[in-house]
């Protein structure tokens, strides 16, 4: 296990209450400029390839370990897709791997996996389109620099899985950098009030990236927003249930949707309803009073069992449906389990008693304009392990990109979009006049990651193929089914 950072939650790699907030503009912005001595950019670039690293597969084993284990197979099938979805579900090997690199020590609210897939489009409150981040499984206090070098690297897989050429990938990632560094810097000049209710409209953003490039049409991006628009609890309805004498029931299509009455491995399901619904009654008291007015409305009819996502196969994850004013007025949410973060074991316990609380009190302070019903729950089933979760609308305007088929202006575009997000997020828990002044206004950072992404690119396609080999002799389990 050489290549493994050893650490404990209570002997962190990195302190992340070292750093003494400053009170003016001026310090704040000398602080910045002074940390370049101590971490000099370019020291960002590097990344040396470590080859044969079946002892970081063994964290993948770690994580399963603790998951349902039907679903480990259907995970590691998932992730042996391509570069770019194993890539997908091995944040915990690239926290590993960060743990090594340089940091200025300036804390944030850390995405923890933000890589380009992790990005998306939804409706505000408002019923507004907008772009951000949306996934938070990994959220907590940890360094600016490992989300913008994980989306960094992301971009370059991403591009390499789409066949693009290798320069088109460099441009790219830079692209990519450059806009992280400018938006910090922009969002560093801004009053914070005016800074915290910046959000990037999708559709305009879209306009101004095409008229930078003579009107033509962003088709990828395009067809997410509309796709986006089609996208609620009762388009869901009726993809994933069937009505039964007057109740809506999920239909069967294992192993991604199970319902809770053909579920294996459980003696009573009587008491698994009653767990469920203790899921709920936990869930409702972490909402504001208004929230739990508009919950209230609805009544309860059915729960299943979702796969979701590529990393997050085999963490526990429920849908249930819910009806308001009739059997046309449905509510879907997911209940998804939330572990340890993957940053944990290198930047100490975050702050809340519980796991799900993290996701969602994280996802609150990074995000512009989270879903009203967000909220958490947890309860204790036979084996005395308690299990945390957190609680959103299953489909809410979300439109997922379609990241397989990418073209270099569509990547470029898209990553310009992720750091704004990621920008946004840092300057909200951060100290963005610190980061900005540490970054400057030359590109010499965004050569450094440049290079860091090509490097990392080249060392998560190692992995890959150690991973492939691993599945092949039998070592890994593998299965679509």
């Amino acid at each position: 296990m050489g290549n493994l950072v050893q650490s404990s939650a209570d002997r962190p790699v990195i302190d992340m209450t070292r750093w003494q907030p400053y009170s003016s503009v001026r310090e704040r912005g000398q602080a910045g400029i002074r940390l370049r001595q101590d971490v000099p950019l370019q020291t960002h670039a590097y990344w040396h390839l470590a080859p044969n690293r079946r002892d970081v597969i063994g964290l993948l084993e770690e994580q399963s370990a603790s998951r349902v284990p039907d679903l480990v197979p259907l995970r590691y099938w998932r992730m042996s897709q391509s570069a770019f979805t194993f890539f997908r579900g091995t944040a915990l090997i690239m926290a590993n791997d960060l743990a090594k690199t340089p940091v200025t020590g300036i804390p944030v609210q850390c995405v923890g996996d933000a890589h380009i897939g992790n990005f998306g489009i939804f409706y505000s409150p408002t019923m507004h389109l907008v772009f951000d981040i949306n996934d938070f499984d990994e959220t907590t206090t940890g360094p600016w620099e490992w989300d913008i070098k994980r989306l960094a690297a992301s971009v370059e897989i991403c591009g390499r899985a789409n066949k693009l050429h290798a320069d088109q990938c460099h441009h790219a990632v830079k692209a990519c950098v450059r806009a992280y560094r400018e938006f910090m810097d922009e969002f560093a000049n801004m009053d914070y009030l005016d800074m915290w209710y910046d959000h990037l409209d999708v559709e305009n953003t879209l306009d101004y990236f095409e008229s930078e490039s003579d009107g033509r049409r962003n088709r990828t991006l395009r067809a997410a927003v509309m796709k986006a628009k089609s996208k609620d609890s009762e388009r869901a309805t009726g993809k994933l249930t069937t009505e039964i004498d007057g109740r809506l029931r999920f239909k069967s299509m294992p192993p991604e949707l199970v319902p809770i009455s053909e579920l294996r491995g459980y003696e009573d399901l009587e008491s698994l309803r009653d767990r469920i619904h203790q899921l709920f009654a936990a869930y409702r008291d972490s909402l504001y009073e208004d929230r739990r007015h508009v919950l209230e409305q609805y009544h309860y009819h059915d729960t299943a069992r979702k796969v979701v996502g590529v990393g997050s196969v085999g963490t526990r994850a429920w849908v249930s449906v819910l009806t308001g004013r009739d059997i046309d007025d449905p509510l879907m949410l997911q209940m998804k389990e939330a572990t340890e973060s993957v940053l944990e074991r290198f930047v100490g316990r975050n702050q809340y008693p519980s796991h799900g609380e993290r996701v969602v009190q994280g996802q609150k302070i990074i995000q512009t304009t989270a879903d009203i019903l967000l909220g958490w729950t947890k309860f204790t089933p036979r084996d005395g392990h308690t299990r945390d979760y957190y609680v959103r609308q299953l489909w809410n305007g979300k439109g997922s990109i379609d990241i397989d088929h990418l073209t270099e202006q569509s990547l470029t575009d898209l990553a310009r979009m992720c750091a704004w997000c990621l920008a946004h997020a840092h300057a909200r828990t951060g100290d963005s006049v610190a980061i900005a002044n540490y970054l400057g206004g030359s590109d010499s950072f965004d050569v450094a990651m440049m290079s860091f992404a090509d490097s990392y690119a080249d060392q998560n396609d190692e992995d890959y193929a150690v991973f492939r080999e691993l599945i092949a002799d039998g070592t890994l389990p593998c299965s679509k089914d």
